[in-house]
């Protein structure tokens, strides 16, 4: 499965666009990460690997950025999980 088919499998992460195929592997992540359930987030892994979604997720989420698309929590959960994890 690539990533594309699996975001256009699940449209209510990205209910914002039906463009599925256009779509960046950060902002798959980003939905998935954000909106999605256990069994998204691990399919997502699945796919792209646990480095992968790691690497992307801590460069979405750098302090140094403007912009920051994660509420709070999620960023937190998500550290630990990556730091225990990958």
């Amino acid at each position: 499965m690539t990533i594309q088919e699996f975001i256009k499998e699940r449209p209510y992460l990205v209910w914002y666009t039906k463009n599925y195929d256009r779509l960046s592997e950060g902002s798959i992540v980003e939905a998935t990460l954000n909106y999605g359930d256990f069994d998204d987030v691990k399919k997502l892994i699945e796919i792209l690997g646990i480095q992968r979604v790691a690497a992307i997720f801590r460069d979405q989420t750098d302090p140094r950025r403007t912009r920051v698309n994660y509420r709070p929590e999620i960023i937190h959960y998500f550290n630990l999980y990556f730091d225990a994890h990958a």
